[in-house]
């Protein structure tokens, strides 16, 4: 099942995509797909009421703008340097644990809205991301139950003030949480149509120029062992958002660097999970 979130920022609504490939609106069926959607079996409970109701839902105009998938998650995690060739252009040896970060949830928005370059930046750049979406509690799971408290994935565009992130203070989280940074979405599509997120193909383009290109089954961390080493060291709640890393070919890697300006136009996907397209512009 895929699910979306339609409408204006803060005011938007339920929606699912059918079999059909047709966008219903749901706000009938009286959730949002928030904490306690996921805490109490939403996904199951909706998909049941669609059995019955589907037929009435209106159908979403293809001019709606799309939100985040998921409705203010009480947490946005991030792993750092969970893909080997992305470790390798930075310089930096593959981890042997997971690196965890945090980004302000208010840096949640909708996977085509405008990125806005913050006041002061020099140097914003891009990481298509896979995303996981928890989908019960998670506390101290074991690696064969991880799979367990999964909802379902999106794709996640994690963008970096990097000298934010890595020259003031060494503070990621700084350097991670610009309003805008984290366009979630347009899918948040059920772990029962993705039968291994180990493996599957993700892009970004700026301007149109293939600059990532790769497969989440270059992670040094799946996603089974990223859930299970979370919960060791803090409680994942429902719809909880986990962004599982980046591939080779940010910005920063390049060589000479490069990083966003206004006007340019980034395009990314992961297979399965839609598409996002922002515009940079600054900020006012």
């Amino acid at each position: 099942m895929k699910l979306f979130r339609f409408g204006s920022p803060d005011h938007e609504h339920p929606g699912v995509v059918l079999p059909t490939g047709q966008h219903i609106d749901v706000t009938h069926f009286g959730e949002d797909y928030d904490e306690s959607f996921f805490a109490s079996n939403g996904t199951e409970r909706l998909a049941h009421w669609l059995t019955a109701h589907a037929h009435t839902c209106p159908e979403v105009s293809a001019d709606e703008r799309f939100g985040p998938c998921v409705k203010r998650p009480s947490k946005l995690i991030c792993i750092g340097l969970n893909y080997a060739k992305h470790a390798a252009e930075t310089g930096a040896a593959s981890p042997a644990e997971p690196i965890l970060f945090f980004k302000a949830t208010t840096a949640l928005c909708g996977p085509n809205d405008n990125v806005v370059i913050p006041k002061r930046s020099e140097k914003t750049d891009w990481e298509v991301e896979l995303a996981i979406i928890i989908g019960k509690k998670a506390s101290y799971v074991e690696l064969d139950q991880a799979m367990d408290h999964i909802a379902g994935y999106a794709l996640h565009n994690d963008y970096s003030e990097r000298a934010w992130q890595l020259e003031r203070g060494g503070q990621w989280v700084k350097g991670k949480s610009a309003d805008t940074f984290a366009p979630l979405g347009p899918y948040l599509v059920t772990k029962d149509d993705v039968p291994n997120p180990n493996s599957l193909n993700l892009w970004l383009n700026i301007n149109g120029e293939a600059l990532q290109n790769s497969n989440t089954d270059d992670m040094i961390f799946d996603v089974p062992t990223i859930v299970s080493y979370i919960s060791q060291f803090m409680t994942l709640l429902p719809g909880d958002v986990i962004s599982t890393g980046t591939p080779a070919g940010v910005g920063m890697g390049l060589k000479p660097q490069r990083f966003l300006k206004p006007g340019d136009v980034v395009e990314l996907g992961i297979e399965g999970l839609g598409e996002q397209k922002q515009t940079a512009v600054s900020f006012n």
